[in-house]
Formats: C-alpha cells, structure tokens, sequence
C-alpha cells in the first residue's frame, strides 16, 4: 500500500493557498497564479505544454516528486471547475482540456453528483459524494501499490489533516504575500496532529518544507 501525500502545494508567507474570489477568469483566485513562480519554469510543468523546462535544482527536484509516484487523485469541488451548481456548463470537463495532467484515476470530492468523466491520457474524473473517507478508499483501492495525492485545494487538504490521513506533506513556500485568500494554517495545530519538518530546502523562487508524521 503507498502512502497518502500532499507535493508541490504552494502557499504564500501569509499562510494563504489560493487567492480571493476564484472564477472562471481566476481560477487560482485574485492574485493566485503568483504563488507558483517556483514551478512555472520547470520541466514538470512546461512539459504540459510541450516545451522544455529547468530539470536541475531543488525547484526541479521537488516539481517532478509532485508529479511521481501517484496512483491516484483526490481534488475538492473548485480544483475541477468553477464554484456553483452547473459545473462552468453542460460541457464543463475540468480546467485542463481535453487531456488533463493526472493520467490516472481522479477523484472530486462534491456535492453535485455528476457520471464519470473519462478523458484522454488515462485520466477518469469519479465524483464522490458521500465524504472524504469513501474518496479515499477508492483513491486507494485505485492507486494500488502507488501513492494517493491530495491535489488541493485548501479546504481539501485541511480536511485530511484534521483526519489524520497524510503520511507526509511538500509545501512550497513562496515569497509572496497575498493579505486574503484560503488560509492553510488558520486553526491547525500541526505538532498536535503529529508533523514534524523533516526537510527544509530554501531555494531563490520558494523555500520547500517537507513534514512527515
């Protein structure tokens, strides 16, 4: 059985994951997409689109770890599209285009119940509506002997925290403030629920915390 991670999530000095107000126009949230400028140059990320990237460094090395390794994916309602009860449209199939970055079995956690969504690559949007515990079973069950990755957002990573369900969490820590947003810390006492910094890799663009149980 793999672990249950948390890689490559991004928050700023304030403690916030994602901006303010995330629409279709900020998917990330006012101000969101500069949490990420760590990643963006990296070949993990620039090979979505077919371009080369930075494949030596720390940012590289952990890029690419948060992309490794998984088996399957659990993602809150807003990761896959826009707040509200439409899903963005009738013909809403997630952020990413046609062929999405996952390439394994991906699990959105919501209230809206929806049919499976299979799409190029090997990915398979399942919409789970019966809480975070059923999520997980079945992201484990898919995963097999790889990892699960709880890919975000906020609010879905807090709760498996609070549940006690990670193994080990990367955090990027950007040099960014962004003064509102969806506050990663508010409320946990992360000693108490058993992390530790087993890692501490500071870099130009972010400083990179690995905490582990």
């Amino acid at each position: 059985m793999g672990k249950v991670r948390v890689a490559g999530f991004t928050v700023s000095i304030d403690g916030f994951g994602a901006g303010a107000e995330q629409s279709l126009e900020h998917p990330l949230g006012k101000r969101g997409n500069e949490l990420h400028g760590w990643f963006y140059p990296t070949q993990a990320f620039r090979s979505m689109f077919g371009r080369d990237g930075e494949t030596e460094g720390p940012d590289a090395r952990f890029a690419q770890a948060s992309a490794d390794g998984f088996g399957a994916f659990i993602l809150g309602r807003n990761m896959f599209g826009p707040a509200g009860d439409d899903w963005g449209g009738p013909d809403w199939k997630g952020w990413w285009g046609d062929n999405p970055p996952y390439h394994a079995p991906t699990f959105i956690l919501t209230h809206h119940p929806r049919a499976p969504i299979v799409m190029e690559g090997g990915t398979t949007f399942h919409f789970v509506t019966d809480g975070i515990e059923a999520a997980l079973a079945q992201a484990k069950a898919a995963a097999g002997e790889l990892d699960v990755k709880i890919g975000g957002g906020v609010s879905t990573v807090r709760q498996y925290l609070l549940a006690g369900a990670i193994d080990e969490v990367h955090l990027a820590l950007s040099p960014v403030l962004l003064g509102r947003g969806e506050s990663l810390f508010a409320g946990l006492d992360l000693p108490g629920l058993g992390y530790r910094v087993a890692e501490a890799v500071p870099t130009e663009r972010a400083t990179h915390l690995v905490l582990t149980r």
